[in-house]
């Protein structure tokens, strides 16, 4: 007789990659078709199987393939499979046509100083030799105009109703501070965010860039849903500060990412640790948070940010540390972190992402 607790999930994905994928003829976690497998501590089972919307029909044998399966296994006492359908992805905004890379840095808490580190990463990419845009969309709180020193100029608006972005620093850039008073808060409705977020991907002459650096707001509603349904994301870079708190949204974020079908290229821990007088490190927030979370699911660690005064000073006055002060310890961090973003951008783009759901 089955027994709950003797369940294990590598021998539930060996079932199930045993169960034939209909379009592509491999097992169905090899082909990614999986997209989620729950385990309950009473033994109950609940998996999902991904299809294209118009083969959705062509599932069915493989789910109550999978269902039996399933139930089959010492330890299952029940099994349900599901499968859901996706549309294909909207065709790429005219605006984005020539746009090679896409990368979004994100939170999923606010605070941590990710609009910083967005600035600065993008100030690195161009500093590497890459064309490199700048696309602010925190359409709640954009910080690129303060961050980049340009508060006082406006995009302007093309015949054709295009909108010419704001050349800054080496950087091509758009925020939805360009086009209302700083002052002004942005008490919006879902919708009224959305749509902000669809014209600055659509209308914004882009022109040919290596690499587009979104700074998203925090959380994961949607302008973030929005985005990934709406841009060909190439990865995420999520930034987070160690405490335990910050981790659980970095933990909702990497989820969202992956329900989306956008690969973690990477998180930044910011304000990892003060540097005394002496040397020594003063870890004021906790220690090594962020790199176990990134462990602990599978996604790449990038690095650590000190809290650096010259970083703060600099993001004040408008003049990104990278740009203004490259041989900073700092900017040379946020070059490393760069060209180990492309590096893990190039090797996502030659694997189809596998959602796991913990």
């Amino acid at each position: 007789m089955n027994t709950p607790l003797t369940v294990t999930r590598e021998k539930l994905l060996a079932a199930l990659d045993a169960v034939q994928d209909p379009v592509n003829g491999a097992g169905l976690v090899a082909s990614g078709a999986l997209t989620a497998l729950e385990i309950a501590e009473s033994g109950k089972v609940v998996a999902s199987i991904e299809a294209p919307a118009d083969k959705a029909a062509l599932y069915e044998n493989a789910r109550k393939k999978a269902e039996e399966t399933l139930k089959a296994q010492h330890g299952v006492t029940q099994a349900i499979v599901v499968v859901t359908a996706h549309e294909a992805k909207p065709a790429t905004p005219k605006g984005l046509a020539n746009v090679k890379v896409i990368i979004a840095v994100a939170s999923a808490k606010g605070g941590v100083g990710k609009s910083s580190v967005a600035v600065n990463l993008a100030c690195a990419f161009a500093a590497l030799g890459k064309k490199t845009g700048l696309l602010d969309i925190d359409v709640y709180g954009p910080s690129a105009p303060t961050l980049l020193g340009v508060s006082d100029q406006k995009p302007r608006a093309l015949p054709d109703k295009s909108i010419e972005p704001i050349k800054v620093f080496g950087l091509t850039t758009m925020s939805i501070g360009y086009l209302v008073n700083a002052e002004t808060a942005m008490v919006w409705r879902g919708a009224m965010a959305t749509s902000a977020v669809r014209q600055m991907l659509e209308d914004v002459v882009w022109g040919e860039l290596d690499v587009l650096v979104l700074d998203l707001p925090p959380g994961t509603g949607d302008v973030q849903l929005t985005l990934a349904q709406r841009a060909p994301l190439t990865g995420a870079v999520i930034v987070s500060t160690p405490q335990e708190m910050a981790l659980a949204d970095v933990r909702r974020g990497i989820q969202m990412f992956e329900k989306t079908h956008t690969p973690v290229l990477g998180v930044i821990e910011n304000m990892a640790y003060f540097v005394n007088s002496d040397g020594t490190h003063a870890y004021i927030f906790g220690q090594g948070g962020a790199r176990k979370t990134a462990e602990d699911v599978g996604v790449p660690f990038l690095g650590e940010l000190p809290i650096d005064v010259s970083l703060r000073e600099s993001c004040d006055a408008g003049a990104p540390l990278v740009a203004t002060q490259p041989d900073h310890p700092m900017s040379k961090r946020f070059i490393a972190f760069a060209e180990a973003t492309l590096v893990n951008a190039a090797s996502a783009a030659k694997t189809a992402p596998i959602i796991r759901f913990e």
